[in-house]
Parts: structure tokens; sequence; C-alpha cells
């Protein structure tokens, strides 16, 4: 599928603004929605919206169908009459531009269940809605629901600590937890059903304006996680939960001894009987979502680092080939063609490109790996098709004006390699960058809300292999000029993003 010629803005919605501790599908999220469509944006582009577990990572959830509770506006709920005005007050915040997940999971857990239970007294908690969302989602919902559900019951322990008959899904022991957890379990869907109404209200009100929605999905899922638990024949896992396999990368930029992920792997073997069918549900149920699906860890489709289940480093492992041709046929003939981006960032291979390139799928330039004789030439501006997708930086990298701050003091051949190819030898390398990146052929342009506000470290928002503290960062309103959204909304007409209409001119011929 190509892609139209756009310009848009990386920012997960933990990110925004707002009185309760952590950004949410409130009133800031359609501010911002407004100030996209004011500065010429056309892509929203978040991580995961799941569940975060381990680490509060979005790349580590509950499920990978389910959304995040801690989305969920509390606004939104007082709207509906499930929270009063005197429910809102005491928010655990201290410090605006940094999310303290451990207070803020509490304090938003007790009122999403005080919600709940007024929910219920509503109509003796009758909705029709509501059965229709858990109809339409029994595929998913029901499962993760009943984790959940578990998982609260045993003290928020790993699955594999639970009662043994519920940890290998004895039948028997599976109908008395049912019965045992009832309203535990219809919590959270509630709380499921919550989160997709006001996500996908917010999307709509996006859409309204021409705004798609670029979601992420992780090509692995969570060792912790309703999908694990409820089919643990679909991934290289014992009956009783002991990893056999696990994935990660290999040595590289990033890290000397590898990235040890601990997810575990897919049995393809198994996937493949009945057609992909967990896949296509999982494209299929994120394209209800979002609008453009970027596949993290592209590569892994074509062939993955399999590690031994006990290593404790990534170090020793082994390429494995993965039947990515095969599945991607497999859901174009059952979903027609969809619109994917792939992440093919890292060691790519021949048989990669070549993946992608058959489904055409767009693939990612990072500017900040595009300087210095030991940086990457194909990140270059003047070597990109228009078939791809240039940012400054990642969510795994420092903030684009951090890292040549850092490069000018460390590594002047990657300062004055910028300054060169830029032609620019001022102050303000940052938004030079930014106009490369808009005038290049490539058709996609998104730049993290860092770099668009022109941030330092500071606002780095992960340290891959570093444990806690990351993924908090947000943004407040008194951070972003009057003049910026004019200022991009410029730049995104100057270089055509979208592509301004052709102008017919009609010629007559004379009598």
């Amino acid at each position: 599928m190509s892609f139209k010629r756009t310009a848009g803005i990386l920012l997960h919605p933990t990110s925004l603004p707002g009185n309760f501790g952590i950004g949410d599908l409130g009133n800031e999220a359609y501010n911002f929605v407004n100030f996209l469509e004011a500065a010429g944006q056309k892509l929203w582009q978040v991580f995961p919206l799941g569940p975060t577990g381990y680490g509060d990572s979005p790349y580590q959830c509950f499920s990978a169908f389910a959304g995040n509770p801690l989305l969920i506006s509390l606004e939104k709920l007082l709207e509906k009459g499930f929270l009063t005005q005197n429910d809102l007050n005491g928010v655990p915040v201290t410090n605006p531009h940094q999310i303290e997940f451990g207070q803020i999971i509490n304090y938003k857990k007790i009122l999403l269940k005080k919600a709940f239970e007024n929910f219920k007294n509503i109509n003796n908690g009758a909705n029709t809605s509501f059965e229709e969302f858990n109809n339409a989602n029994k595929d998913w919902l029901n499962d993760f629901a009943f984790f959940m559900a578990a998982k609260d019951f045993h003290g928020g322990q790993l699955w594999t600590n639970w009662n043994k008959d519920l940890v290998v899904r004895k039948k028997s022991a599976l109908k008395s937890w049912e019965e045992k957890l009832a309203d535990s379990i219809l919590y959270h869907k509630f709380v499921q059903y919550q989160f997709f109404l006001q996500w996908k209200e917010l999307k709509s009100y996006a859409n309204s304006k021409e705004i798609k929605i670029i979601g992420d999905m992780p090509i692995f899922i969570a060792y912790d996680s309703a999908d694990l638990w409820a089919h643990k024949e679909l991934f290289t896992i014992d009956k009783e939960g002991k990893l056999e396999t696990v994935a990660g990368v290999p040595p590289d930029y990033f890290s000397a001894t590898g990235q040890l992920w601990g997810n575990p792997l897919y049995n393809w073997n198994i996937m493949e009987k009945d057609d992909f069918q967990w896949w296509r549900r999982r494209f299929a149920n994120l394209l209800e979502t979002v609008d453009i699906i970027r596949i993290d860890h592209f590569r892994g489709f074509d062939a993955f680092w399999e590690v031994p289940g006990e290593a404790v480093t990534a170090e020793k492992g082994r390429w494995v080939k993965a039947p990515g041709e095969k599945l991607f046929n497999t859901v174009k003939k059952y979903l027609g063609d969809l619109p994917i981006i792939a992440e093919d960032l890292g060691v790519i291979t021949k048989s990669v490109a070549e993946l992608r390139d058959k489904f055409n799928f767009p693939g990612m330039k990072i500017l900040q790996f595009a300087f210095g004789t030991k940086m990457e030439r194909k990140f270059l501006p003047h070597n990109y098709i228009h078939n791809c997708m240039v940012f400054t930086g990642s969510h795994d990298n420092d903030t684009t004006r951090a890292y040549f701050e850092k490069a000018k003091t460390e590594d002047n051949d990657i300062y004055r390699h910028t300054q060169r190819y830029l032609n620019y030898y001022g102050d303000d390398i940052l938004k030079e960058l930014i106009r490369a990146a808009y005038s290049s052929v490539a058709d996609l342009v998104v730049i993290p809300m860092q770099d668009i506000l022109n941030l330092g470290g500071e606002s780095r928002m992960n340290f891959p292999g570093k444990l806690g503290g990351n993924w908090t960062w947000r943004f407040t309103w008194d951070q972003v000029p009057d003049y910026l959204a004019g200022y991009y909304k410029e730049l995104a007409d100057l270089y055509e993003r979208p592509p301004k209409p052709e102008i017919e001119i009609e010629i007559k011929e004379e009598d």
C-alpha cells in the first residue's frame, strides 16, 4: 500500500499534559489533536496502547489486544456520572513532567473500581452497548478479563505462580474460578469497554480533521500475558510455562551483549495450521483501533534471534528462519492490503529487505544514525526513496538536541559532518535536521514531540537495557511557544506535506 506525502508527530498519550499524573484520553488529547491540525500535521504516532506490565513498558503488555486502563480519562467518567468531583481530588502528582507510575496505578485503580460499582448501580448494570462490546470482543476479552482477575486474586504475581490448576488451565478449575472471580472478571471487561469507547471517540475526532493514527505492533508478546497463558501451544513454552527459547537481538550499537528481551518465541508450525488465525485476529483488532500499523522489529518475520530459555545475555543465540512471506500473503488473502510500516533498523539482510519490498512496506530512516564516517550512509537524506518513513530519532535514542550536544564534545566527526551536510554552522542544528527530513523525498516524516519542542536529555523516553525510570516523560503546554504550530504549518506547506493539487491549464485551440 502506498502512502501520501505527509508529516506527523510521535507522542504517546501517557506524555500528554493533564491534572491526573499521567496523560490520558480526555480533554488534553483533543487539545493535542487541535495542535496537530493547526501545525499542518496529518499523522499522530503512538506506542502500543496495551495494559503495561513489567517496567511500565508499552512493549511489555498483559495483552496484545487489550487497552491500557491508565489511559482512561477520569473526567469522562465524571461526565457519565460514574465518578463525582470529590472523587477526583487528591491526585498524587508532584512533577508535571514525570509520571510516578507506582502512585498513579494505585490512584487510578481505586477510581476505576469506584466507577465500576456506580456503573453497576445505574440501571442495575444493564447496558446494551457494554453487552455488545463483550460479545464482539469475546475471542480475546474473556481470557484477558479472567487472566487479570486471577492476577489480582494472586496479588499481582506472575501467572506461573498461581494455583497450579489455573496455570495449566484445567477445565474444572477454570469453571470454578470463573464463578469465584465473576465480579472481578466483569470489572476488567468494564475497564476495557471504557478504554475502547474513549479511544475510538478520540480517533474519530482526529480522523474528522484528516489526521491518521499510526499504532505500534510489537512483534513479540510479553511472557506475563493473557495471550501466553491462554494459548501456550502457540509459543515456545511447556504447559507449566517454562521457557524453551526466548527472543532478543545479537550484540549491536545499542548493546555489546545484545538485548535479551525474554519474550517467548512463536511455534510457527502450529500457527500455520489454521492460516495464522491468531495473527489475523491481531491485525484486524489493531486496525479497528488505529489507521496505520508500524511493526516493531520487522526483521523477526524473516528470521529471529533465538536464545536458550535459561540464557542471561543474548550473546549466544542463532538466527532462525520465520515464515514471514506466508504470513503476510495469508493476512492479505483474508484482510486485503494493509497499511503497514516496517521498523527495519538493526541488522538488515538482503532477505529482510526483499520481504519488506515484496509487500511494499515503507522502511524507517533515523537521522541520528546518518552522520559521521562510522555511521550508516543509507540514513542520509540523499539516499532516501519515496517509500520510507524518516525520524530524527526514536524512543530508544536520546533526544536529538542532546545527541548532537554530546557529539559536539565527544565525537567531532559526527558534528562536523552534520554541519557540512546541512551547510549550517549555527546553533540550532535540530531545526535544520527537521527541515532536511521535511524536504526529503520520503513520503512519511514523523518527528518525536521532544524534538518538536527542542528538549534535552532530561526528556528521553527510554534507555534500552536500563531497569526503571523509563516511559515517564510528559510535556506541558507552557513548553509550546505560541508560534510553533504556525511554524510547522508553514514547513508542511512549503515541502508539500500533503501534496498540493496539480493546477490544470486549459489550452484553447484557435478556430
